[in-house]
């Protein structure tokens, strides 16, 4: 078993096709295949189901040795970047996944300011929902994330990024945004339009909706934030979103406003999670830093706004 054949297994794996994983690789495909029979052979177990048209499934060896794989690969990524750090070397490469309620706000100031002080670091962003992101710390393809709590599975290592209150969004014609301060009692008859299930946001806001003895009724769920606010611009139905997500240069004639809520303000917590025995590349450390940055950054510009945006 040698290094690059496991390289070229985890590719297939990941990728579902032989001539994607080649790609990917940078290798052609006849050898990335002639590899993974070299593997198969010295494992005396088929790995792979080949598929017309490249495609390829695990077989349950297959399925077995891939974690473990992503492990291996993992460690060894861990130490040469252990060795870089030790000569003070901000470089190498960095994955980070996000939640979509975070990654569009956030991701971009960070990753433009890292960019510009640290040209040599490779920046490889994933936007998904909790549980997916869980699963890939699980098996290594990340080597951090960007949640909001709680967190299935683990153990996790977890650090701090920030708290920040959630807003009542709606038209700017519903009759609660002329209110200083909005209950949650007060939107127990709305319709609300949420992310759609898999999304923690979605939960939390649930659990909030519970705690007021209600359940939210839902008329519409998405995907994508924008186009929940789009919705809610239409008057279709009403959300609870993050003050991340509020628009830090709304338009004048913007239909979307927000309120803020009586004590206790719905709130959510943000984190940084990685595996316990998975060591932070320097790079990642240093990311990480200049993610914080950005959400103190957004969140006093949003301060600032608050006073304009809820009516």
């Amino acid at each position: 078993m040698e290094m690059h054949q496991l390289r070229y297994f985890v590719a297939v794996a990941r990728l579902g096709n032989f001539t994607r994983a080649a790609e990917h690789c940078n290798v052609a495909q006849p050898s990335l295949s002639q590899q993974i029979r070299k593997l198969e052979t010295s494992l005396d177990e088929t790995l792979v189901h080949r598929l017309p048209g490249g495609k390829s499934v695990l077989t349950p060896a297959g399925e077995l040795l891939y974690k473990r794989a992503c492990r291996i690969l993992s460690e060894v990524k861990a130490a040469e970047e252990e060795l870089v750090d030790r000569r003070g070397v901000v470089s190498g490469q960095v994955r980070v996944g996000a939640i979509p309620t975070i990654a569009p706000f956030l991701l971009a100031d960070a990753i433009y300011a890292f960019g510009q002080d640290y040209p040599d670091v490779t920046l490889v962003v994933q936007e998904m929902t909790t549980e997916r992101l869980l699963e890939m710390l699980d098996r290594s393809e990340l080597d951090f994330a960007v949640l909001s709590p709680p967190l299935d599975g683990g153990p996790w290592n977890t650090r701090e990024l920030g708290v920040e209150p959630l807003y009542l969004a709606a038209n700017r014609d519903n009759a609660l945004l002329g209110k200083e301060a909005v209950s949650l009692g007060d939107i127990r008859d709305e319709d609300f339009i949420l992310m759609s299930e898999g999304h923690c946001l979605t939960d939390q806001v649930e659990r909030f909706c519970n705690r007021a003895d209600f359940r939210p009724r839902v008329r519409f769920m998405s995907a994508q934030v924008e186009t929940l606010k789009s919705l809610i611009r239409a008057g279709v139905g009403v959300s609870l979103l993050p003050a991340m997500a509020m628009d830090l240069n709304p338009h004048p004639e913007d239909m979307l406003r927000y309120a803020s809520f009586t004590d206790p303000q719905p709130k959510r917590s943000v984190v940084f999670a990685w595996r316990p025995e998975f060591t932070l590349s320097q790079a990642s450390v240093v990311f990480q830093d200049y993610l914080k940055k950005a959400f103190v950054a957004r969140a006093e510009r949003g301060k600032a706004l608050i006073k304009h945006a809820i009516s």
